[in-house]
C-alpha cells in the first residue's frame, strides 16, 4: 500500500468538510427519509373501494382467490393493497389495476352518440386460504 497511502483519504475528508462547511451544513449530518407517495400519513382507506365488480369473468376468478373492485380514480395499489389488508382482513399478494377512461360511441339501438363512463378496476390476488364473502 506504499503507492496509495493515506494522503489521498485525508484530502477527500478535508474537501468533503469544507464543501460541508459552505453549505452550512455537518459533513456526517444523517439525511432526511422522506416517505414515499404511497406511504402518506392522510389516506383514508375507507373511501379506496368503491363496490365490488361482479360479473361472470370476476366471479369465476374467486375461486382462485382473485377478487375484482372498483375504486377511485386517485388510488394506487397500495391504496388499494391497504384498503383490502384493513376491511377485511386478508393479506393481498398482488394488485393490479386496469384504468378505463371515459369515451364515446355510437349507439347500436338509436345510432347516437353516447358518453361510456370510465372506471378503475384492481384486482386483488390474495394469499391461499384467505376469502372475502363479498355477499
Amino acid at each position: 500500500m506504499a503507492l496509495f497511502g493515506l494522503k489521498k483519504e485525508k484530502g477527500t475528508e478535508k474537501k468533503a468538510a469544507k464543501s460541508a462547511a459552505r453549505k452550512g451544513t455537518k459533513a456526517s449530518a444523517p439525511r432526511a427519509v422522506s416517505l414515499a407517495p404511497h406511504e402518506s400519513k392522510d389516506r383514508n382507506l375507507s373511501t379506496v373501494l368503491l363496490s365490488p365488480r361482479i360479473s361472470e369473468k370476476s366471479v369465476g376468478q374467486n375461486e382462485q382467490g382473485v377478487y375484482t373492485f372498483v375504486v377511485r380514480r386517485d388510488a394506487t395499489k397500495y391504496d388499494v393493497r391497504d384498503a383490502v389488508a384493513l376491511l377485511f382482513k386478508v393479506t393481498p399478494r398482488k394488485v393490479t389495476i386496469v384504468n378505463r377512461v371515459p369515451r364515446r360511441a355510437r349507439s347500436a339501438s338509436r345510432g347516437r352518440n353516447v358518453i361510456v363512463p370510465g372506471l378503475k378496476k384492481a384486482s386483488v390476488f390474495l394469499e391461499k386460504g384467505d376469502r372475502i364473502d363479498l355477499v
